[in-house]
């Protein structure tokens, strides 16, 4: 991205010269970066650094060169792969959401024009040629009307206010906020800048500012903002009486706020839903994993709600209305903490970018050196390559000639994401004393986890005489929230049928991404009431690494957690020590 030493000129002539990179090609231009959520953390400082300053300044390989670099970022991402980093967040002034048409009319036109543009690109440029050229205009004529339209005084006062009760950090919002505002005018072909033009910027400006709990249910962003935006309408006094030259408020008052329009907020259809999981059209309380099993563990569905853990059920064992889009709220015993580092020690080979285990990738830090394995791919480790010509006998005190087949690539470690497969043990013994409760708190922190470090996650859970995969691995950790609230408990364990599943999963999912390396977290007591001896099931799992959480508790214990673990040949953690620090722990794979 910044560039690197000029390879050819270097062998050629013996010169250090540098070779641009994208910076400096997107200088006075527009920058555009797919998948800007999951930039390395290095490429990001760098877009930090230049958005800041306007310049890049290399120094690599021997070379140090600054250059201007003044661009227009623009990034698309999906959000259900994770966060950028809030200080990449800010740098983006708007943030549009596109969705796909709810409309049936809207979606049969978007597939005609497209396929009428696969039969004819120039006739269906031409069709629309008109258009383009009314709206170039348009645009040319707002931005030329810009500098005469009128920021109120009043009006800046709201924006401060909107700011202020959405809770975003800087200052930066509040500026974005009134520039938008203004261009909106423009675009409108007003004068001066009203309530609506504030409604509609701080709906582009400000949602993707706030700092906020990565595992929020869907919808509350634009439900927070909304709350501010009429707290700042409502606190206008509308008796005031406005005076062109102090720029009072115009015709529409502050507390018309426009209204609802095209442009508000998106609707509930297009967020995500909860549909698959668990619901009252599952199996209920009667049915054979009810908690009455024959291993005499009383049922969750007939104890107080408090006890078992598990108050997003009602007394028929099915979720309690709306508590689904409680996210979040309703498995949390207590704020959800940050838990230890669960890493897989072997280094990966060229996974998928992230935050978890260390891998041999394209970038990172530098540990060696290699021989290229055909074309050089990115910079060369330039005193390996040094090295090599010397020992080859190339370079004298009267010739300095490297040859292509002295080259040596750096070889760089960094961090990748994995595939995180949690089992969960939903049985009846792990709902008594509460201890399901306390699981769950723990199980999301280990969530949301997962969501800080990019990885895919995937959970099964096991109780009366079967394991269900409640969440099939995906990057949609807030479907992993959803899926935790409405998780019932109770009957006998089957633990070998939980361990059988996760198998099957990883099995799965290594044929369908072979770089992912996979990360199992069972999370149990270790009491196996039903089916075999889970240390018979521990085979299919050779080479996986493992966490077990024990979750056993009380005076006297069994140890069951550890003999698992010891067939599983895991790591080992009790359940209350899972917050303590940051340790990495995990067996290699």
């Amino acid at each position: 991205m910044v560039g690197t030493l000029d390879i050819q000129r270097a062998l050629a002539d013996g010169v250090k010269a540098y070779e641009p990179g994208l910076l400096a090609a997107a200088h006075r231009g527009a920058l555009y970066v797919d998948e800007v959520n999951l930039l390395p953390d290095h490429l990001v400082d760098l877009l930090l650094d230049a958005a800041a300053m306007g310049r890049a300044h290399v120094e690599r390989d021997g070379v140090s060169v600054k250059h201007a670099a003044r661009f227009l970022l623009v990034g698309t991402m999906n959000p259900e792969e994770g966060e950028p980093r809030p200080q990449l967040v800010d740098r983006f002034g708007l943030v549009v959401t596109v969705s796909a048409p709810r409309d049936a009319k809207l979606r049969a036109e978007v597939v005609r024009r497209r396929l009428a543009y696969e039969a004819g690109p120039d006739a269906f440029a031409a069709r629309f040629a008109a258009d383009e050229t009314a709206l170039a205009a348009r645009i040319l004529a707002a931005r030329e009307a810009v500098p005469s339209v009128l920021l109120p005084d009043t009006e800046l006062d709201r924006i401060a206010r909107v700011c202020l009760a959405y809770g975003v950090d800087g200052m930066r919002a509040d500026i974005v906020v009134a520039r938008c505002a203004v261009a909106l005018a423009a675009w409108h072909g007003r004068d001066r800048v009203t309530a609506d033009d504030i409604r509609d910027a701080a709906r582009l400006a400000l949602p993707h500012r706030r700092r906020k709990d990565p595992l929020d249910p869907p919808g509350t962003d634009e439900e927070r903002l909304e709350e501010a935006l009429d707290q700042a309408g409502m606190d206008d006094d509308p008796d005031d009486d406005p005076q062109p030259p102090s720029g009072g408020p115009d015709d529409n008052g502050p507390d018309s706020g426009g209204g609802p329009d095209s442009n508000g907020t998106p609707d509930s259809s297009n967020r995500p839903q909860s549909s698959g999981g668990p619901n009252s059209s599952g199996p209920d309380s009667s049915g054979p994993d009810s908690g009455n099993g024959p291993d005499g563990s009383s049922s969750p569905d007939s104890s107080n709600a408090s006890e078992r853990g598990d108050d997003s059920r009602s007394s028929d064992g099915t979720p309690k209305e709306g508590q689904a889009s409680g996210g979040a709220a309703a498995v949390q015993a207590g704020a959800a903490y940050r838990p230890r580092a669960l890493r897989i020690a072997a280094r990966g080979e060229g996974g998928h970018a992230g935050r978890r285990s260390p891998a041999f990738a394209r970038r990172g830090r530098v540990v060696g050196s290699r021989i290229p394995r055909g074309k050089l791919a990115g910079a060369p480790h330039l005193p390996a390559t040094l090295r090599a010509a010397i020992h080859r006998g190339a370079l004298t005190a009267g010739a300095q000639v490297v040859q292509p087949r002295d080259l040596r690539e750096a070889v760089h470690v960094g961090r990748e994401a994995n595939l995180v497969l949690f089992v969960v043990d939903a049985s009846g013994s792990m709902a008594a004393r509460k201890r399901m409760t306390v699981v769950k708190t723990a199980v999301l922190s280990l969530l949301r986890d997962a969501y800080q470090r990019r990885d895919r996650v995937g959970m099964i859970t096991f109780r009366g005489r079967t394991a269900e995969q409640v969440l099939p691995p995906t990057s949609s950790h807030e479907v992993g929230v959803l899926r935790l609230a409405s998780l019932r408990t109770g009957g006998r364990t089957p633990l070998a049928a939980g361990l059988r599943a996760a198998a099957a999963t990883i099995a799965i999912e290594r044929r369908r991404d072979p770089r992912r390396r996979p990360l199992l977290i069972v999370v149990t007591d270790g009491r196996a009431t039903s089916g075999p001896d889970p240390a018979l099931v521990a085979p299919a799992l050779a080479g996986v690494a493992a966490v077990v959480v024990d979750c056993e508790s009380g005076p006297i214990r069994l140890g069951l957690a550890r003999r698992l673990a010891a067939a599983l040949e895991a790591d080992v953690m009790p359940l209350d020590a899972l917050a303590a620090g940051n340790t990495p722990i995990g067996k290699a794979a």
